[in-house]
């Protein structure tokens, strides 16, 4: 089985517009879509400060902002950017393929 396989239609481009957010759940995993000036970046929907959804929160540029304490993680790489977070939020590679966006968590 190639790496191909392992990638899931989550969305069309037309759900996630630039500067917008959309929760999905990808193989029993909950991932957050954030686009970014056209690139759609996918992490996990998870703040690693309290376990609360990120997309209860804001995208403030290429920073997911959680709304419960703060803490911001940079979506494309899933790196802290503000406390209270302690650690780096998962991030899964995306492809589109016309107006479909795919995600694959493994």
């Amino acid at each position: 089985m190639g790496a191909r396989e392992n990638f899931v239609r989550v969305a069309s481009a037309s759900e996630v517009p630039p500067g917008e957010m959309k929760a999905v759940r990808v193989d029993g995993v909950d991932v957050l879509l954030c686009n970014v000036d056209g690139e759609v970046y996918a992490v996990h929907d998870e703040c690693t400060h309290e376990c609360f959804p990120l997309s209860e929160g804001t995208l403030d540029g290429h920073a997911v902002v959680c709304m419960l304490h703060g803490a911001r993680f940079d979506v494309r790489n899933g790196e802290v950017l503000a406390l209270p977070a302690y650690g780096p939020v998962a991030t899964y590679a995306v492809e589109t393929n016309g107006e479909d966006i795919l995600v694959a968590v493994e």
